[in-house]
């Protein structure tokens, strides 16, 4: 049983989930970390491995306080209420940041990452050939996939079921980003910044009397992609907290020492320095321009240039985002 929680234990709480909302939004942050250093990353895994079975037999015998108890539902509802409340405000900074200053926007990305490697390889202590390989392994898939451009965007809405629940491991695993993953499957703007202003404009709307979301197909359709994609993390965020707990609990070494190789190697990925490019191509099935040709979007990394005033300033953004995850580490080991 858990000790009753006081107005400010709850308030607390949901301030916690705002900063893991926030975290699971930011590529190259895990909100696992945020959980891991904040001090309740072990009741949140086990709040989650709660819903299970028995769980569910509860509750359809109606038995609702006792599901709520077992499952110990104030502590999810707190934080999954923190999460929900930081995933619209987010969204709507980094979708302007996106548009106007793409480029410390991703520098601040590349920062996080590295103070993320640093965060989780402080500790590792636990070299061995098998960690060793393990780790060269997931070094060279991270190099792989920074040579390749991300995937481009699909919204069928099985692969955004599976991307909701692949998306959420980052909630489970401290170190492996759900967003960074997005990147890579190519769905990261549709998911984590369109889709959610899309339900942040519906209900402005709403609430002001103004109905014309129903005869919006575009925007309709955008919802049903956020419901999907909601769904599936969900059902994600049971199913691999329980995968992820076992492998955690019989290889963590093995793990943690790929999972250290593999962020190191993908730093390619989030590279600042880089111009999209865009193809027309109408032999494929890619989203549409203004124009109704389909796009293929690629990437061109460069060098920045020392002389930019602008380059300065996106080292100061990475060295931001370095700070920002020892700030973290400083407040794990100075928590009372």
């Amino acid at each position: 049983m858990h000790e009753p929680r006081t107005s400010s234990d709850k308030f607390w709480l949901i301030v916690k989930g705002l900063c893991m909302g926030a975290a699971n939004k930011v590529p190259g942050v895990s909100g696992g970390i945020v959980a891991f250093v904040g001090g309740f990353y072990e009741e949140f895994i086990y709040s989650l491995q709660k819903i299970n079975t028995k769980a569910f037999k509860l509750l359809l015998n109606g038995r609702i306080k006792s599901f709520y108890r077992y499952t110990n539902g104030q502590f999810l509802t707190l934080l999954i209420f923190g999460m929900l409340v930081s995933y619209f405000s987010v969204s709507k900074i980094l979708d302007y940041f996106l548009e106007e200053k793409e480029l410390y926007v991703w520098s601040a990305f590349f920062g996080m990452i590295l103070g993320s490697i640093y965060y989780i390889a402080k500790d590792f202590n636990h070299w061995s050939k098998k960690t060793v390989t393990a780790g060269f392994i997931g070094l060279v898939i991270g190099i792989a996939i920074s040579f390749l451009n991300p995937a481009k965007e699909n919204d069928n809405l099985i692969f955004i079921f599976l991307c909701g629940m692949i998306s959420v491991s980052g909630m489970t695993l401290p170190g492996l980003s759900g967003s960074f993953i997005l990147i890579l499957l190519g769905n990261y703007v549709l998911l984590l910044v369109d889709s959610v202003n899309s339900l942040y404009d519906t209900f402005a709307e709403i609430i002001v009397g103004d109905f014309s979301v129903f005869k919006n197909t575009k925007r309709l359709h955008t919802l049903k992609i956020l419901a999907v994609f909601t769904t599936g993390s969900a059902v994600g965020l049971v199913t691999l907290s329980h995968l992820l707990t076992y492998l955690l609990k019989h290889f963590k070494h093995i793990t943690t020492a790929i999972i250290i190789g593999f962020i190191t190697g993908s730093l390619g990925v989030v590279w600042p320095w880089k111009k999209t490019i865009l193809k027309t191509n109408l032999d494929t099935s890619l989203a549409l321009d203004s124009n109704g040709n389909e796009i293929i979007i690629n990437y061109e990394r460069y060098f920045p240039d020392m002389t930019s005033l602008e380059t300065w300033w996106a080292f100061f953004f990475i060295c931001t985002g370095i700070i920002t995850l020892l700030g973290l580490d400083w407040y794990g080991k100075n928590r009372k």
